[in-house]
């Protein structure tokens, strides 16, 4: 069984597109946790993928295990809003593959994240969680977000409406 001792976080390549892409829509198709409805292919996500270089406040962490090299999970730091003043937020995210969670690989992947942003420009980080997900809301809590507000029913899939829980973290 994989533990966080078995995996390696770097930057993610474009080597890494279709397992990313594979990891993101196992949760389009099979959970609330992300409000896109239809799976994507890696040419939609490539544009995602180029939005992360390897340095500044945007970064894309991807946990490989040590034997085969196996993408299984990563953490990104991305804009928070497109509008100027908004330049020193990010909004964050983990997403692990099937049967990875549990064993210290998020943890292992925010804590790089969160070391790499350490030097830059970043004031504040952002978390939108869609309820319920108590393993996000841990993660977060112990890395030290703090619940700010819910927007109620914000979303729709699986016809059911969802709530979004919204956590900060002071970074600078």
């Amino acid at each position: 069984m994989l533990q966080r001792t078995d995996v390696q976080v770097s930057a993610g390549t474009e080597g890494d597109l279709a397992a990313l892409t594979d990891i993101y829509n196992h949760y389009v198709r099979e959970t609330p946790v992300t409000f896109d409805i239809d799976p994507i292919t890696p040419d939609d996500r490539r544009p995602w993928l180029l939005s992360h270089p390897e340095d500044g406040p945007h970064r894309l962490l991807v946990a490989r295990s040590t034997e085969g090299g196996q993408v299984v999970g990563y953490a990104t730091s991305s804009p928070y809003r497109p509008k100027a003043a908004y330049a020193t937020s990010v909004e964050t995210s983990i997403y692990l593959a099937p049967g990875a969670g549990g064993r210290g690989i998020g943890s292992l992947l925010y804590a790089a994240l969160f070391e790499a942003l350490a030097g830059e420009d970043v004031h504040r980080a952002y978390a939108g969680v869609a309820l319920p997900n108590e393993a996000s809301i841990r993660i977060h809590e112990r890395f030290g977000f703090r619940q700010v507000g819910v927007f109620h029913e914000v979303g729709r899939k699986f016809d059911a409406y969802h709530d979004v829980a919204w956590l900060e973290k002071r970074l600078h």
